[in-house]
């Protein structure tokens, strides 16, 4: 028979093991992903999150976004980020899933320099209620480009730098990209990259990020993204 303070401390390490894995128990301030040899921190905190190997869940609250309307009347910021400091030139994959319940959820990967001068490349529910692939490029104020339909909840999403240029593609496989926008993004310091979930209307948003990858190098191709 077991003793009492054994399966007292068997359980205390059991339940400290699973709150590792579901997030609660990592500082609040650093965390770990395989695939990114840079510790991520959280801008905004999320609902709940959890991290698997090469997978990471993001749940986001009610009202949360980031966008700069170019009326100025809409501008918030409060959507939960997981930012590492990217290298000067590298490239970031993931695919990207959520069950588009609410108008304007989404998942996202995020260039950010500062409130003012961002990247938010989204899978998000559309106006329409379309699944879409969306690129929000702000400099003081928001561009918001919708771009491809697609019918699946899950695909694959790249974002390169190079310089002072940035690509975006989107893949149905993660292996054939296609090239969303290429523009110039002159920023000033180091970007923080990363993970977003946003669920502007809606009462939460459950994004799940996989197959992450980040790759320190320059690409030569844009049409190729290599």
């Amino acid at each position: 028979m077991l003793h009492r303070p054994f399966v007292a401390s068997l359980f205390s390490s059991l339940l400290f093991f699973a709150l590792i894995q579901t997030g609660f128990g990592q500082p609040k301030d650093s965390v770990r992903i395989d695939g990114i040899p840079h510790r991520l921190t959280w801008e905004n905190q999320p609902r709940q999150f959890t991290i698997a190997k090469n997978a990471l869940t993001i749940v986001a609250g009610e009202k949360t976004d980031m966008f700069r309307d170019p009326n100025v009347t809409y501008n918030t910021d409060n959507a939960p980020k997981l930012l590492f400091t990217a290298d000067p030139d590298f490239v970031l994959s993931a695919s990207i899933e959520h069950a588009f319940d609410n108008k304007w959820d989404g998942g996202a990967l995020v260039l950010k320099q500062d409130s003012l001068n961002w990247i938010k490349f989204c899978f998000e529910r559309d106006y329409l209620g379309a699944k879409r692939v969306v690129s929000v490029v702000t400099k003081n104020t928001s561009d918001d480009c919708n771009s491809v339909e697609l019918t699946a909840n899950k695909v694959f999403f790249k974002v390169a730098r190079a310089g002072h240029v940035i690509t975006l593609y989107y893949s149905l496989n993660g292996v054939q990209w296609v090239l969303v926008r290429h523009f110039q993004f002159d920023a000033t310091k180091r970007l923080r990259v990363g993970f977003l979930a946003q669920s502007p209307t809606g009462k939460s948003c459950q994004a799940t990020f996989r197959d992450i990858t980040y790759q320190i190098k320059k690409i030569k191709d844009p049409y190729l993204g290599e």
